[in-house]
């Protein structure tokens, strides 16, 4: 009996018994590693606890907002939410490791807004922040407020640029350094008023402070570490350099409202690594969102000095964007330096 004759692959040499045998093994290889990934994509998050990096230190407003935030978003998420402090370099330490770690949604960074706006300008970065960094969701809008020692001459802004209109080169002012955001305040007040005023860099806000109720110096941007001398009376506040009236001085006015044109206010907010799953993205912002509503979470608010912001990570990243442009005029045009 003849055996059957067997079809043969003329570039091969293999059968096309073989040839399809191979090619069904990876085929349903093929499928096998579409149902895994499929199954993958599908696993609910978190499965695992989020870490949020803070890059500033213990007890400072970033940090205080960000542990308001962290125990109630770890509730609504199921896993905890650990908030660790990433210091060093300006706040670009945290924001270096945020935009280098996986996009999968388990780091996460909480930063006031100045390292992603202003930073840039400043500092030199490993990291683009404008690709590498996801923004997820606004929380707070921490305002500058003009105050000045009690012994100077002036009760209005207006009175304050008179003064220094009149007395050219005689008033003084202190930041926590070159490149500082009260610095980048007064500069602006220094170019919108056409004034001159000469800087004196400390070390921190807290100096800063002490050398305002001291006397040594006859002005600041303070950024709410003076809140509580302001209401004792020990320091005079003239006016609230945002957009909008602070929530914790109601009766000051804005800079705008006393002619003068000057907003240095900064956006805190939660990021992530760039190119996070739209869907983690939008779960996070929703409920954060939900969380900086609570009454809890505004008191902490409240006591810092700073106003509720939420919305979308759209408006977020664009609000950042048209930030980071106007402020790196600012540092060009007006040499301004890091210390």
């Amino acid at each position: 009996m003849r055996r059957p004759r067997l079809l043969v692959c003329a570039l091969c040499q293999s059968t096309i018994g073989d040839i399809l045998a191979k090619y069904l093994c990876r085929l349903l290889a093929a499928l096998a590693s579409c149902g895994a990934l499929s199954v993958a994509a599908q696993q609910p998050y978190p499965v695992k606890p989020v870490r949020m990096l803070v890059n500033l230190p213990p007890g400072t407003p970033p940090d205080q907002i960000s542990r308001a935030i962290a125990p109630r978003l770890g509730d609504t998420l199921g896993q905890p939410v650990v908030v660790e402090n990433r210091v060093g370099a300006a706040g670009v330490i945290a924001l270096e490791q945020t935009a280098k770690a996986a996009p999968d949604g388990y780091l996460l960074l909480y930063t006031p807004g100045f390292p992603v706006v202003v930073g840039p300008h400043l500092f030199k970065m490993s990291i683009d922040v404008a690709k590498d960094l996801e923004a997820i969701a606004p929380t707070a809008r921490v305002s500058s407020f003009l105050v000045v020692r009690p012994s100077l001459p002036v009760n209005t802004v207006t009175e304050l640029i008179a003064y220094a209109r009149a007395n050219p080169g005689k008033l003084n002012y202190g930041t926590g350094g070159g490149g500082s955001a009260p610095h980048l305040a007064a500069v602006m007040l220094s170019r919108a008023a056409k004034i001159e005023a000469t800087h004196i860099p400390y070390k921190g806000s807290t100096e800063t402070l002490v050398a305002l109720l001291g006397g040594q110096i006859d002005f600041t941007f303070d950024v709410g570490v003076a809140i509580a001398q302001i209401k004792a009376g020990k320091l005079r506040l003239l006016a609230v350099a945002s957009p909008t009236r602070s929530s914790v001085f109601p009766d000051t006015p804005t800079m705008a409202e006393t002619g003068t044109e000057l907003n240095a206010s900064t956006v805190h907010g939660v990021y992530g690594p760039a190119g996070m799953p739209r869907d983690i993205v939008n779960r996070l912002n929703r409920e954060i969102v939900r969380i900086m509503q609570s009454a809890e979470v505004r008191g902490v608010l409240v006591s810092l000095g700073a106003d509720l912001l939420t919305g979308s990570a759209e408006e977020f990243s664009e609000r950042q964007r048209r930030d980071r442009e106007a402020y790196g005029i600012l540092v060009r045009e007006a040499g301004i330096r890091a210390d």
